[in-house]
């Protein structure tokens, strides 16, 4: 079986992607999803992230007050170190018991959709690796536009992660998603279609 990694930066088109991926047939790994489960109550890192930032980082619910702790973690690098400290060795050890799980299935292929894939280092559980990618100034405007952001708060929220340069260099297929919805798609067809 064989793993691709799909990665973007933030507002790059990469949920899009992995969405027509799964559309496609293709089991999808969603590091995200299991990043939001874990820090869920009761999941995996809900209790050291508390202990870390303090009851001051729940909602009245009780739940992690995300939008909170995300502009909390996004104006500090040692606030978000500490963030990613307690939250990725969970979300990697539960990313390769699903990616077995789809292994015991006999899947042709799996894909693994992480948004920080080469930060974390699991584009070494990779065989092949995928980035979507848009200019600068078109992923302020969709992150901007998307999570109701100024400018200057969604530049901080790009400049947090990989440089593009860095990631296309490290990249075996960048696909650039500055078109249409449907363009991007037909893309990422192309590409599953050659790899199966």
């Amino acid at each position: 079986m064989k793993v691709i990694g799909l990665t973007g930066g933030i507002a790059s088109g990469k949920s899009t992607a992995s969405a027509y991926l799964r559309a496609l047939g293709a089991p999808v790994v969603d590091a995200d999803a299991i990043s939001r489960a874990s820090t869920k109550r009761g999941g995996a890192a809900f209790d050291a992230v508390v202990s870390r930032f303090g009851p001051g980082s729940l909602r009245p619910d009780g739940e992690i007050d995300r939008r909170a702790l995300g502009a909390r973690v996004f104006a500090d690098e040692g606030e978000r170190r500490a963030l990613n400290a307690i939250v990725h060795p969970v979300v990697i050890a539960e990313c390769r018991q699903e990616i077995e799980r789809c292994r015991a299935l006999d899947a042709p292929a799996c894909v693994l959709d992480v948004p920080l894939l080469f930060e974390t280092g699991m584009d070494a559980l990779c065989d092949e690796t995928w980035l979507l990618y848009v200019s600068r100034q078109e992923q302020i405007r969709r992150l901007a536009q998307r999570d109701g952001l100024d400018a200057e708060a969604a530049a901080a929220r790009i400049d947090s992660q990989m440089p593009l340069a860095e990631k296309l260099r490290r990249a075996d297929r960048a696909i650039d998603a500055s078109g249409t919805i449907e363009e991007t798609r037909e893309k990422v067809r192309r590409l599953w279609e050659e790899l199966l």
